[in-house]
């Protein structure tokens, strides 16, 4: 391998744009390629207009996929077939067929693989993880990660391309099955349109997914991207779970800074997201470089294929129930 490990970038929107800003200041990573247009913090990589061009350019080691939700499988099907190991953005992918194809492909091909459910390293839900053991076995949780309207309306134009729940509830699926240490058999779920497709946006307001675990637990989770844009945070982020000997309570709404303004009260996020003396930081960038460290040194990284697999496989049994109105088992 390379003094350093070159990446290449599939995707330069928002999260395009804060992947190359975490791997730019990374002192073992060099972009050198970027598709389908210039991105910041990646001005000296080569653009190139298809991802296909990227991976057959061999400019690149690993490649960092952050296009919209449902165009993540065919970029990881290729790189994992080009032998370029694949950081890919939240969620895996958006149907159990297309998870099932990159999986196989990333398995057959060994290369290191890892979809960024970047709440593990958030310091609180870590810390949550190592006391498990004092709350005793899961019995009820509740995740919520409502957004404000402004995320469907303005921050993405693909919002009809997806839902809340994909967008939002992809993280608290992976959070509350890795600190159950279970997975779903069974979910049950309702949607809510009104709103968005009242503004031409045909995708649901809300949706609720009732899952239930392999050893008995159950957990909500509930996603929502109408909040008006007055409110504080542009994601409103509470976690619990019971367990027979205790519970556990993450509320991340205010993350220790308050800022008021003539025009605006707000709370400044900075748990996954911040520069700190120029650097970045946050549980985003603690994520990306697990990545890079797991590709430089061979180790599984600490979220697996599989379990983001599973990921892709409640969401889409939550969509089929919320469609039929009927419970749905994986």
């Amino acid at each position: 391998m390379p003094p350093k490990l070159r990446v290449g970038i599939v995707g330069a929107g928002i999260m395009g744009r804060g992947h190359a800003e975490v791997l730019s200041a990374h002192p073992d990573v060099e972009i050198t390629a970027v598709s389908r247009r210039p991105l910041e913090h990646a001005e000296s990589a080569t653009v190139h207009a298809d991802y296909r061009d990227l991976l057959a350019s061999g400019t690149v080691d690993a490649v960092s996929i952050t296009t919209p939700d449902h165009l993540h499988a065919d970029v990881m099907v290729a790189a994992a077939r080009a032998g370029v190991h694949i950081l890919v953005e939240k969620p895996f992918t958006t149907t159990v067929e297309d998870a099932d194809r990159a999986v196989a492909a990333i398995r057959q091909a060994g290369v290191v693989a890892m979809c960024l459910f970047n709440h593990r390293w958030v310091p609180a839900y870590a810390q949550a993880k190592e006391q498990m053991a004092l709350v005793g076995e899961p019995v009820v949780g509740y995740a919520r990660k409502d957004d404000t309207i402004h995320v469907p309306t303005e921050m993405i134009g693909w919002a009809d391309r997806t839902t809340s729940a994909w967008f939002l509830s992809s993280h608290d699926i992976d959070l509350v099955t890795w600190l159950y240490d279970d997975h779903v058999v069974e979910v049950f779920a309702t949607a809510r349109y009104g709103k968005l497709r009242g503004m031409g946006i045909d995708t649901p307001d809300a949706m609720q997914i009732q899952a239930r675990f392999s050893r008995g637990a159950v957990a909500t989770f509930e996603s929502a991207w109408i909040y008006p844009n007055t409110f504080p945070t542009m994601v409103d982020s509470y976690v619990t779970v019971v367990g027979e000997d205790g519970v556990i309570q993450l509320d991340r709404q205010k993350e220790n800074i308050q800022l008021a303004t003539s025009k605006s009260y707000t709370y400044p996020r900075n748990m996954l997201q911040r520069v700190v003396h120029g650097v970045p930081a946050g549980a985003y960038r603690d994520a990306i470089h697990h990545f890079v460290d797991c590709v430089r040194t061979g180790a599984e990284p600490l979220i697996s294929v599989e379990s983001s697999r599973h990921v892709t496989a409640v969401l889409a049994a939550a969509h089929e129930s919320a469609r039929t109105g009927a419970p749905v088992k994986l």
